[in-house]
């Protein structure tokens, strides 16, 4: 049953974003609403792995958090070995649109 690395409790995780996620995030207009999802972000630093939900098919292994009043989507991974967050996304869901943060990203990872 050692698979899993331990962790010590309240570890600080170091926060990655890739530079796409960077620029989703810089492509939020309304400032308060990207200071809001830089915050959240930052909440993601301690216990990541026990926040947002875990994702299936295409983004498996990868979690999706909510944020700015439910609207937008954080997209991550949870590295436990190098204790680092790595953001790969962040964006809106709209259900069948193909601005829609999910299917954005499943496109973007099979590349």
């Amino acid at each position: 049953m050692d698979s899993d690395i331990p962790q010590p409790a309240n570890i600080e995780y170091e926060i990655e974003l890739t530079p796409l996620a960077l620029e989703m995030l810089a492509g939020v207009k309304d400032q308060r609403h990207q200071k809001s999802l830089s915050d959240r972000i930052d909440k993601l630093k301690i216990d990541p792995e026990k926040q947002g939900k875990p994702l299936i098919d295409k983004l498996k292994g990868y979690r999706s958090v909510r944020a700015v009043g439910q609207r937008y989507r954080i997209i991550y991974k949870v590295e436990l070995e190098k204790v680092v967050v790595l953001v790969v996304g962040v964006g809106l869901q709209k259900e069948g649109s193909k601005g829609d943060i999910y299917t954005l990203l499943q496109k973007l990872l099979e590349e």
